[in-house]
C-alpha cells in the first residue's frame, strides 16, 4: 500500500489559552478550585478569559490528540488532524496553528456553535487549573472525507475522550471500523481516569477489539484494571500488541509482543505539565513510523515529554529541539 499520511488523528478540537499566573489569588477571584478542571459554558469561559487576558495569553491548537499530531508534524512526520471547530476567530486560529505544525488539517467547521476552548491557568509551581468549554468539538456529526485519509495512513491515533457520548462517539466508532477494515493499526491514548469511570465497558471494548497501541498513565491503568502499573501493563498487554504505562517522574513501562522494557525519565525543572503525555505519545509514534525498536520509541517519547514540561504549552514548537531529541535518541 502507498501511504500519504504517517499518523491520522481524530479528536476534540480545543483551543488552548495558556496564562502563567504571577500568584494564585485570581483563582479565588474566579471561584476555581486549584488544580482541577471546571466544565463551563461559553459565556462563563468568556468572562474568565476577559479577567485574565491582561496577564498575557498564549493561544495554541489543543486537545490531547491534536497536541500529539502537532508534535508529530513538527518532527517531520506526515500528519493530519480531524475534529470540529466553530466558524469564529478561535476556529480560524486553530486551523492556522495546525497548518504551521503539519502543513495541513482535516477540520470540519460547524454550522452552529463556538470553537471549543480550554483556559489553562498555570501556577508558579506548574500546577494547572482548567476551565473547559467543549463547544462544537463534541458535535462532529461524521468523519466525511477523513475516512479516505484513514485508509491511506500508517496509523490512526484517537483518545478516550471521544467515547464519552454524543455525535463524536459515533464518529469515533466509525473511524475505528474504517481503520480495522483497511488493516490500518490503531493507537489509543486512554486519556483520563474520569473517562474510564464513565465508559469503562466501552473502553475495554475498544482496547480488546480495535487497539494495536495503548497509552495509559498509572492512574488510568489502575482505573481500567484495578491493578498497579506492572500488573496493569501485563493485563492490557494480553489484548494489545503494544502497551505503554507512563509513570511520571519514574519514566515508563513498555510491553511489546511479550517483551517488557523500562524507559527512563529525563529530568527537567517543571514549568507547565500540560501535554506531557500527549508529547510522549507523539515521540513514541514517530519512532514507530520510522521502524524503531519499542525501547527507542519510548526513549524519544520520554525526551520530548521532558521538553514539554520545561516550557509553557503542550506542544514543543522548536524544531531544532525536537531534532536534537531525535539525534540523542539515535546516538
Amino acid at each position: 500500500m502507498s501511504f500519504r499520511i504517517d499518523v491520522a488523528g481524530l479528536g476534540n478540537a480545543l483551543v488552548d489559552a495558556l496564562v502563567l499566573l504571577p500568584e494564585d489569588g485570581v483563582l479565588s477571584q474566579l471561584g476555581l478550585n486549584r488544580g482541577t478542571m471546571h466544565p463551563v459554558d461559553h459565556s462563563a469561559w468568556e468572562s474568565a478569559y476577559a479577567t485574565v487576558k491582561e496577564l498575557g495569553v498564549e493561544i495554541q491548537s489543543g486537545g490531547s490528540c491534536a497536541n500529539s499530531i502537532a508534535v508529530l508534524g513538527l518532527l517531520g512526520a506526515e500528519t493530519t488532524f480531524c475534529g470540529q471547530v466553530g466558524d469564529d476567530e478561535f476556529g480560524r486560529l486553530y486551523a492556522s496553528r495546525l497548518v504551521e505544525a503539519c502543513g495541513r488539517h482535516s477540520l470540519h467547521v460547524a454550522d452552529q456553535g463556538n470553537t471549543g476552548k480550554c483556559l489553562s491557568l498555570i501556577s508558579r509551581d506548574a500546577e494547572r487549573t482548567l476551565m473547559t468549554d467543549l463547544g462544537a468539538a463534541i458535535a462532529l456529526p461524521h468523519i466525511g472525507e477523513f475516512e479516505a485519509t484513514i485508509r491511506q495512513s500508517r496509523v490512526l491515533h484517537v483518545t478516550g475522550y471521544l467515547f464519552l457520548g454524543g455525535p463524536m462517539r459515533d464518529a469515533a466508532m466509525s473511524a475505528l471500523k474504517t481503520a480495522k477494515a483497511a488493516g490500518v493499526p490503531i493507537s489509543l491514548d486512554v486519556a483520563d481516569p474520569f473517562v474510564i469511570g464513565m465508559v469503562k465497558d466501552l473502553m475495554w471494548e475498544v482496547v480488546r477489539d480495535y487497539a494495536d497501541i495503548v497509552f495509559l498513565n498509572q492512574e488510568e491503568a489502575f482505573a481500567l484494571t484495578g491493578k498497579h502499573a506492572a500488573e496493569a501493563l501485563a493485563e492490557v498487554a494480553q489484548h494489545v500488541p503494544t502497551t505503554i504505562v507512563k509513570l511520571g517522574a519514574r519514566g515508563s513501562l513498555v510491553s511489546h509482543e511479550g517483551e517488557s522494557f523500562e524507559v527512563p525519565v529525563y529530568p527537567v525543572d517543571a514549568v507547565d505539565t500540560t501535554g506531557a503525555g500527549d508529547c510522549y505519545a507523539a515521540g513514541y509514534l514517530y519512532g514507530w513510523t520510522q521502524g524503531w525498536t519499542p525501547a527507542k520509541s519510548g526513549e524519544l517519547g520520554s525526551r520530548i515529554a521532558a521538553l514539554t514540561v520545561g516550557q509553557i504549552g503542550a506542544v514543543v514548537r522548536d524544531r531544532d529541539q525536537l531534532m536534537q531529541a531525535v539525534a540523542e535518541t539515535l546516538a
